[in-house]
């Protein structure tokens, strides 16, 4: 069994100041979590991989991956506060009443943008957003996020051949 003892102070009193200043310094440390959103499609499987790399190992948030069918998901190694979710497009419906098939990029816009909705509600959410896939579904994202959220455009990167930043 290990007993643990009250720090002693510079004086040699044992006040325990030193533990009192610890404690909120990992509080503060717990606030300062990044939450991410990160979008994917199969087109961009490669890109995805290299960006959840560089990622802190202390990141939050959320990646959306939609792909074709089942057969294209595999697994991405992201932080551990971090969730994927894989959208299976072969599984899901076009616009409601139609009958039609997912189109590309359709999934992703329904799942980022509820996600969105829901967890950027704060006036000035430090998320960092990434946009990676094709252009449609990016598109739709980036309209939905600067429009109807207002987040700054700068805040969120998206491949640059898209011409979608300001």
């Amino acid at each position: 069994m290990t007993t643990r003892t009250a720090p002693r102070s510079a004086t040699g009193t044992g006040s325990g100041t030193g533990t009192d200043t610890q404690v909120k310094t990992r509080r503060a440390m717990k606030h300062a979590r990044v939450q991410h959103l990160i979008t994917a499609d199969e087109t961009s499987l490669v890109e995805l991989q290299a960006l959840v790399a560089t990622l802190p190992i202390c990141s939050t948030g959320r990646v959306f991956i939609e792909v074709p069918d089942a057969g294209w998901i595999g697994v991405i190694d992201v932080p551990p506060r971090m969730v994927v979710t894989w959208l299976d497009r072969s599984r899901r419906t076009g616009d409601p009443g139609t009958g039609r098939a997912c189109a590309p990029g359709q999934a992703l816009v329904r799942a980022a943008t509820a996600w969105a909705g829901e967890m950027l509600c704060a006036e000035g959410d430090p998320t960092h957003v990434h946009l990676l896939g094709g252009y449609l579904g990016t598109a739709d994202i980036f309209d939905y996020l600067t429009g109807t959220l207002h987040l700054d455009a700068g805040r969120i990167e998206v491949p640059a051949r898209f011409g979608l930043t300001a």
